[in-house]
């Protein structure tokens, strides 16, 4: 048979290898920065653009898309060429990809920090930026459905299926849960509301984090982990098992991130259900992935690609293990909403694909520029570096966790709360605050110092531009394979078939949250915000207090004496988007309506600690000089009635009187506490809209559905 002679395309891989390095500082600096910025409010600056609040979500997208997304591009590229014995399917649809992936990231660094945001967590960015999102998504899986039509090799190996499930399932998530009504260029609602964007929300929230940080990474590890170890892959039946099952699985799990919500018990419990289950998928890999090293063990102690390697599958074990744990309701009504979720959440980013994303890159930039590490001690400091600083980081948090939940759930022996004022249980987490930051930087000095052994690496070798291969063409299958063998030669079948394996979780979980009425029941008294309530939430969300604060009173005796009446899913029901939250570093504000005056939000944004001494919430005086913009107030009200809010018709032509009338009364309020400001002031719409959290079902009862 004759060979056909091609090559394999190199400069793609390179462009993703210094974007990966390139956004793995900036990613890790940033997180340094709002882990300082936690115990120094100083380091907030005292301008909108660089509080902890809007940073916060600008370090996860850029570690998350930025570090980590181009991680799995350039190990997709190298490897999709060599599993295919093909060129990658086009070189100009390669180009776009990597420059349209950039150009999203730069437009995330950019909007972030201007507080254009959706509010929702891991998916913050607007509408204009979803459909870019979109199209290079495809670009992505045109490329890789282009590769495997025109591979040369039959069988499709595993780390093939994993990019097939990627592909499709992040399609899904994106789409599906960034459906929004555009009020402008830069500002949309979600078309959920309430219970029913949590559940969307936590179905793309968990499942980003297990097709875009999970199984990409595994197949990455299925490819890079053999040919760094020199070894086959332990099982291929046990890689089958693991495969569909976890991507059969894992879609299911996303409610377990709303135990004890006002999501109905019935969607917590297949969330947690199926998130135990998961144990077994995620275990499966693990063990599949270390015992490819049997017999390969000396050379782990030698190779510091292996120790890369070995630490990422291991914490990958590790993580897959806490997160069903944390899916029990008694360990989740314990750990939620503390800092022992950070601590999970790192354990996975910078252990899991961190690791794996360094090692990968120590074991592919050499073969690409034709040379030898340029220092091995620098890549041994690196794993050391990076270790510790995984160490202190994740025992500071887990301990800070642990501490913060038992002082809000301690009681005294008369019945009364131990600590209840927040602020207290707050000031004793500050050592391990401390400690976190100096894992951080530990854990940035050791990317510093890669970026600068890689560089160092590439410059001593010369670039391989493009690689010559022979294979044989892909002849018509003569006789027909059997079992599994039968769909891996053939990829339009397969990503059909896990399509629907994907589907069916959500499928499950989301028709009866949004067709049976009697799932969400409605509260008379719950009533549409007022505009200048409504303009006072998006300032909110803008400044990302969703960030720090939740609503969502669970229904334990510590929450209730210390917050109000636990949260009803009726309550939500105008929430466009919902405002739940995932961590507490400042109290619930659920019921916050009525607690304190005007006067008292009012200094409390403007100098925090003249309100509560010792207080590490930054001050937001910016919201006394800046402006609000209340010529959208008529077109928001026409997109929440659009979306089902039950303002009257024509109620957006007077929507800007009826918002500057309380307006007015929240200035006359103010001017009684000798504080004299103008209407058309921000604070004043956030005032409105932290004066009214709470107040609608302070004696309401829910009206069975109706």
């Amino acid at each position: 048979m004759q060979l056909e002679t091609f090559r394999y395309d190199n400069t793609i891989v390179k462009k993703f290898v210094i974007a990966t390095m390139v956004w793995s500082i900036v990613g890790m600096l940033v997180g340094l920065i709002i882990a300082l910025q936690i115990f120094i409010p100083e380091l907030n600056f005292g301008i909108p653009y660089t509080t902890f609040s809007r940073l916060r979500p600008l370090h996860t997208n850029a570690v998350i898309f930025a570090f980590i997304g181009n991680g799995i591009f350039m190990g997709f590229y190298y490897s999709i060429q060599r599993l295919c014995k093909a060129r990658i399917f086009s070189d100009l649809l390669s180009n776009i990809h990597f420059w349209g992936w950039q150009f999203i990231i730069v437009c995330a660094a950019i909007t972030l920090p201007l507080g254009i945001t959706t509010g929702k967590e891991y998916a913050e960015l607007e509408w204009p930026i979803d459909i870019l999102i979109t199209l290079i998504w495809v670009v992505f899986a045109i490329q890789l459905v282009g590769t495997l039509i025109k591979r040369r090799e039959k069988h499709m190996y595993v780390t093939i299926w994993f990019f097939i499930a990627t592909v499709v399932t992040v399609a899904v998530l994106h789409i599906v849960n960034s459906i929004e009504l555009p009020v402008s260029f830069t500002k949309s609602y979600p078309v959920y509301a309430g219970v029913q964007d949590a559940l969307v929300q936590w179905w793309y929230g968990h499942n980003a984090v297990a097709f875009f940080l999970t199984t990409p990474y595994l197949g990455l590890m299925y490819y890079f982990l053999p040919k760094a170890a020199n070894r086959p892959v332990y099982s291929y039946r046990l890689s089958i098992i693991h495969f569909w099952s976890l991507i059969f699985l894992y879609i299911w799990a996303g409610p377990h991130h709303l135990l004890y919500s006002a999501l109905p018990d019935w969607a917590q419990s297949l969330g947690t259900v199926f998130s135990i289950m998961l144990i077994a998928p995620s275990w499966g890999g693990m063990i599949n992935g270390l015992l490819t090293l049997r017999g390969a063990w000396d050379k782990v102690r030698e190779d510091v690609v292996l120790k890369f390697m070995v630490v990422a599958i291991t914490a990958y074990g590790m993580a897959t293990f806490e997160g069903p744990m944390l899916s029990l309701k008694n360990v989740n009504a314990l750990a939620h909403f503390t800092d022992w979720i950070i601590a999970h959440v790192h354990v996975g980013a910078l252990g899991w694909n961190g690791f794996l994303t360094f090692g990968i890159l120590y074991w592919l930039v050499p073969r690409m520029w034709n040379t030898q590490i340029y220092s091995k001690r620098l890549a041994n400091f690196h794993f050391w570096t990076g270790f510790l600083g995984i160490a202190f980081y994740a025992a500071s948090m887990y301990w800070s966790g642990v501490t913060q939940s038992l002082m809000w759930k301690q009681f005294t022996p008369e019945g009364t709360l131990q600590y209840p004022i927040f602020l207290d249980t707050v000031l004793q987490l500050i050592p391990m605050y401390i400690i976190r930051a100096i894992g951080g930087a530990l854990f940035l000095t050791g990317t510093i110092v890669s970026v600068y052994n890689l560089y160092k690496t590439a410059k001593s070798g010369t670039f391989i531009r493009e690689e010559e291969a022979q294979a044989a063409p892909l002849l018509k299958e003569v006789t027909k394979a059997k079992g599994h063998s039968w769909i891996e030669s053939r990829p339009i079948q397969f990503l059909l078939v896990s399509t629907v394996a994907i589907l069916i979780g959500g499928v499950v979980e989301m028709i009866p949250t949004f067709l049976v009425k009697t799932n969400i029941p409605t509260i008379a008294a719950v009533k549409p915000y007022t505009p200048l309530e409504l303009q006072g939430r998006d300032v909110y969300i803008a400044q990302g207090c969703v960030s720090c604060h939740s609503q969502m009173v669970r229904p334990f005796r510590s929450e209730v004496q210390r917050y109000g009446e636990y949260a009803k899913a009726g309550e939500f029901v105008y929430d466009h988007p919902f405002l739940w939250g995932s961590k507490r570093t400042g109290p619930d504000l659920l019921r916050e309506g009525g607690k304190y005056p005007n006067s008292w939000h009012f200094n409390h944004m403007q100098a925090p600690t003249t309100m509560s001494p010792g207080s590490i919430m930054p001050p937001f005086a910016w919201l006394m000089e800046d402006n609000l913009d209340i010529s959208s107030t008529p077109d928001k009200i026409i997109a929440m009635r659009k979306l089902g809010v039950p303002y009257p018709d024509g109620f957006e032509q007077k929507s800007i009187s009826v918002l500057e009338a309380q307006a007015d009364s929240i200035v006359v309020d103010l001017k009684k506490s000798n504080i004299t400001i103008d209407k058309n002031k921000q604070i004043i719409a956030l005032i409105a809209y932290l004066q009214r959290l709470g107040r609608d079902i302070k004696t309401a009862q829910p009206q069975n559905g109706k």
